[in-house]
Parts: structure tokens; sequence; C-alpha cells
């Protein structure tokens, strides 16, 4: 009961992590492209800054909608699963016995305490389906109340990473300065995102730190120019 409880809130903990880091990516990338986009067209923080938050808040609910889906789609995909594994113990039993002797013997369980560690997980059929579900189909329950929680978390990350490149444009009445400042205080916060999301998914921090960078500056470099060789392209 102990182990599942705590089992129950390190996924919970990793399924808050991962919800933030979803939503924070994009956050920090999507609008400060769209801010150094039309930075490249016209000369108005404000216009800008409209701009910027009128696709924060588009980007939040889609982000937000995304979430909540792919939560209910995997509850979804669980329990159909379940269901499967469920009907197989009632149906083919000697054949979902031999599955888990041979996931036990992997495990290097051998005979005769094999035979005994397996009716034993069989005797309870509940137990038997959600052994069956964890090693051989490597799925684990889902959090029911996740998707809500999921929603939120993903759109809220977008929102908090969506202050950084905009930020600029509250104080900064010319957009081409305030670009300057978008592009080092969104720098600063994608090197410090992507460092916190190396550490988390335990990979080089540096590494992730300027690939976090990298994928910023192109979507923004890329969006400047382009706005700035339509606005030439157009003007008389």
């Amino acid at each position: 009961m102990i182990q599942a409880a705590e089992h129950e809130r390190h996924g919970a903990g990793t399924q808050t992590i991962r919800d933030l880091v979803l939503g924070m990516a994009d956050g920090l990338t999507v609008p400060f492209a769209i801010a150094a986009g039309v930075t490249g067209a016209v000369a108005a923080s404000g216009i800008v800054l409209t701009a910027g938050l009128a696709e924060i808040v588009a980007g939040a609910i889609s982000m937000g909608l995304g979430g909540y889906l792919a939560a209910r789609s995997e509850v979804a995909h669980y329990h159909k699963e379940y269901a499967r594994e469920m009907n197989e113990t009632h149906e083919i039993p000697q054949e979902e016995k031999a599955e888990v002797a041979q996931i036990l013997h992997g495990y290097g369980v051998r005979e005769p305490v094999l035979t005994r560690v397996v009716n034993e997980i069989a005797s309870d059929r509940e137990q038997w389906v959600e052994f069956m579900m964890r090693n051989e189909l490597g799925l684990e329950k889902p959090d029911e109340r996740a998707a809500p929680r999921s929603a939120f978390l993903v759109g809220g990350g977008y929102v908090l990473g969506g202050i950084f490149p905009l930020a600029p444009y509250v104080f900064i009445a010319n957009a081409h300065d305030a670009l300057l400042w978008s592009i080092v205080t969104t720098s600063v916060a994608l090197i410090g995102f992507g460092a916190v999301r190396a550490r988390v998914l335990a990979t080089p921090v540096v590494a992730g730190a300027l690939q976090a960078w990298m994928i910023g500056a192109i979507a923004a470099g890329a969006a400047y120019g382009l706005a700035r060789l339509v606005s030439h392209g157009l003007a008389p």
C-alpha cells in the first residue's frame, strides 16, 4: 500500500513536470517568433503586443485542450487494454499464465518457485490483469483526474513562457528597441529552461540549454526575416 501510494505520487510529479515543460517549450518559442515577425513589419510596440497576446491566448487554449485530450486518450486506451486482458484471463487462462511465467522467467524466477508465483498472481484476477498491463504492455494505470490538471498546467506553462518575449514591449514604445530586449530576456529564459529540462531528463545540461536557445533563435530569426522581406516587397 505504501509503495503504491509512493509510486502514485512519483507518477503525478513526473506528469506535472512533463505538462509544464510541454507548455513552456512552445510558450517561449512561438510568441517570441510571432513578436519578432511582427516587429519586422511594424515599428509600434502596441501592435506587436496585441498580436503577441492574441497568440498567447489562442496558443494556451489550443495547448491546454491538446493536453486534456491527450490525458483522456491515455485513460481510454488503458481501459480498453485492461478490458481485453481481463477477457483473455477468462477465455484463455492457460495462455495468460504461460505469459506470466515467461515474464517471470525473464526476471530469473525458476522452478519450483516459478509455478507457485504464477498461481499466486493468477489467484487474484485484478492483480493478474494489472501485472500483465504493467509487465507485458508497459502500461501504468493513469490518473482519472489528470485531464483537467494537464490542461491547466500545459496552458499555464504556455502563458508563463510567453511572458518573457512580450514583457519588453510593455515598457518600450519602439518595437525594434523592444525586440533587442526581448531577445535578451527570451534567450536567458530559453537557456535556463533548456538546462532545467535537461537536468530533469538526466541529459547533458549544456547541450540541453544550447538546443533550447537555438530552436528559439532559428524560429524568431526566420519569422523576422520573412516579415522584413514581405514588408519591403509590399512597400511602394
